[in-house]
């Protein structure tokens, strides 16, 4: 049995659904309520949110559709996965002081019980958080399996990688690195662009706010595209796909393009595909939920080698998660978009 203790009197702020966006989420689409910090029950732990993580699916799980995941309903809390430190136990995984993954939402503080959402991370205290959440979380296991799953990207190869200054790109173009390819990102703006070469290491960069992508990816990938780790669909993934060579692999990791108008339009030139044998495939990570273990272990040896790196963008209190989820579509973030809800024990 977990050590059990009182929970303290503190407040819960939470931010729940109160309409269905459109685009952008705007005021009115949430509402910041407070009430007490729940207490525990049998086989439950509660943990006070530290981080919230913010990816593009945040976004998706607002709209009344199926995906992975069930929609967010109105009146719940936004979904959204993040770091917490057990506060309070009666449950026999997580003791006192444990640091946990789990889908937090958008709250200071969350019940969780021993199931495949929640994770404690071993350490307590000294658990370096922000980079649980960059690079050791289900953001690094999907740049990891993705790339190396699907992409298997060889020595010489020519690697491309859309959204390549955000958490999930920037470590699949390192990952490529690591296995000896020439690796290329695409990213907005020239700020994105610089941390893309300078801090996680890729050869070049387009910047596909100013450059001409089609000429871009010519002059930079002159014997065309091996491995494209998709994170943004749209005519990104058009001008790419415009660009394989033959036997290439294409990763579908993401379509940030469109998630907040929710259309997809097929690209035009998906019959490169065929004209040369290449393949297209889609994946979630958390199919892989096993493996996870596996993609941590690669990557820890990485980081401690100094062959992979990361950043983290940032915002302070709850109140600014509607902010920061937004910032994803209008451009503040390199590498992981975080929300810092309390201070680390570690800290």
């Amino acid at each position: 049995m977990g050590r059990f203790c009182i929970v303290p009197e503190s407040p819960n702020r939470q931010i729940v659904l109160r309409r269905r966006p459109t685009g952008l989420v705007a005021p009115g689409d949430t509402e910041l309520i407070t009430g007490p910090a729940p207490e525990p029950a049998e086989g439950e732990a509660l943990v006070r949110t530290t981080y919230v993580g913010l990816d593009a699916a945040v976004r998706t799980w607002l709209n009344d559709q199926q995906g992975y995941l069930p929609p967010v309903q109105l009146g719940e809390v936004v979904r959204a996965a993040g770091i917490g430190e057990v506060i309070a136990s009666r449950c026999a995984a997580f003791e006192v002081g444990d640091v946990i993954t789990t889908l937090t939402g958008f709250q200071e503080y969350v019940l969780v019980r021993d199931d495949v959402f929640s994770t404690p991370i071993p350490g307590k205290g000294a658990v370096d958080q922000r980079a649980v959440m960059s690079v050791y979380g289900p953001t690094g296991a999907t740049a990891y399996m993705g790339m190396m799953d699907i992409g298997r990207p060889q020595p010489g190869e020519t690697v491309v990688v859309s959204a390549a200054a955000g958490a999930t790109g920037s470590v699949a173009g390192q990952i490529a690195k690591i296995a000896g390819a020439r690796v290329v990102g695409i990213a907005g703006g020239p700020e994105k662009c610089r941390a893309v070469v300078e801090d996680f290491g890729f050869d070049a960069c387009i910047d596909y706010k100013h450059d001409d992508l089609n000429a871009a990816l010519k002059e930079h990938c002159p014997r065309r595209v091996n491995v494209y780790f998709d994170n943004v669909g749209g005519p990104i993934l058009d001008a790419v796909l415009g660009r394989l060579a033959t036997k290439a692999r294409v990763v579908l990791c993401g379509v940030i393009s469109s998630y907040l108008s929710g259309e997809h339009p097929g690209p035009a030139n998906y019959v490169n595909l065929l004209s040369k044998t290449a393949l297209m495939q889609g994946f979630n990570a958390l199919d892989d939920w096993g493996r996870f273990e596996e993609a941590y272990a690669a990557l820890r040896r990485w980081e401690a080698e100094g062959r992979i790196r990361h950043r983290e963008t940032v915002f302070e209190g709850i109140e600014s998660c509607v902010d920061a989820l937004n910032g994803l579509f209008t451009g503040p973030n390199i590498g992981k978009m975080l929300v810092k809800l309390s201070e680390p024990a570690s800290a």
